[in-house]
C-alpha cells in the first residue's frame, strides 16, 4: 500500500500543477475547478493509502525482490449467485428513464430498487444461512 500512496500523492502534486497552468492559460473556470477537485480527490486516495500502509504489515507488492506467488491466497468471500444486483440494475435503468419519459415511471423503479436493496443487504440473513 505504500507505493499506491505515493503514486497517488505524486498523481495529486501533478493535478495540481496542471489545474494552476490550465487556470492561467485558458481563464475558463469549469476545467479548472474539475482539476483543483481531481486534485482533491487523487490527495485524499492517496493519504488514505499512506495512512493505512503504516497500521498494516508489508505486503508483497512493497517488496522489490517479491513474485506474484507470494501474494497468493484467499482474497474474501464472494457471493456465488445472487439475483439481487439484477432487481437494483433493472430498477435503476428505470429510475434513469424515469427522468427522460415522465416522473411517473419512479413509482414502478422505487419498489425494484428498494427491493433489491434490502434483499441484497439481508440476502445472508434468511433461510439457510441465517445465524441464530
Amino acid at each position: 500500500m505504500k507505493i499506491q500512496g505515493q503514486m497517488f500523492i505524486w498523481l495529486s502534486v501533478f493535478i495540481l500543477v496542471m489545474a494552476g497552468v490550465y487556470g492561467v492559460w485558458s481563464k475558463e473556470p469549469v476545467g479548472t475547478t474539475a482539476l483543483f477537485l481531481a486534485f482533491g480527490l487523487a490527495l485524499m486516495i492517496g493519504f488514505y493509502l499512506a495512512f493505512t500502509a503504516k497500521r498494516v504489515d508489508a505486503m508483497a507488492q512493497d517488496n522489490k525482490e517479491a513474485d506474484v506467488a507470494d501474494e497468493a491466497g484467499e482474497l474474501g468471500f464472494f457471493s456465488p449467485h445472487s439475483w439481487q444486483p439484477l432487481s437494483l440494475a433493472v430498477g435503476g435503468a428505470f429510475a434513469f428513464m424515469g427522468v427522460v419519459f415522465g416522473w411517473w415511471l419512479l413509482y414502478f423503479s422505487a419498489p425494484m430498487l428498494l427491493i433489491g436493496l434490502f434483499g441484497w443487504v439481508f440476502e445472508y440473513y434468511r433461510g439457510e444461512n441465517r445465524t441464530q
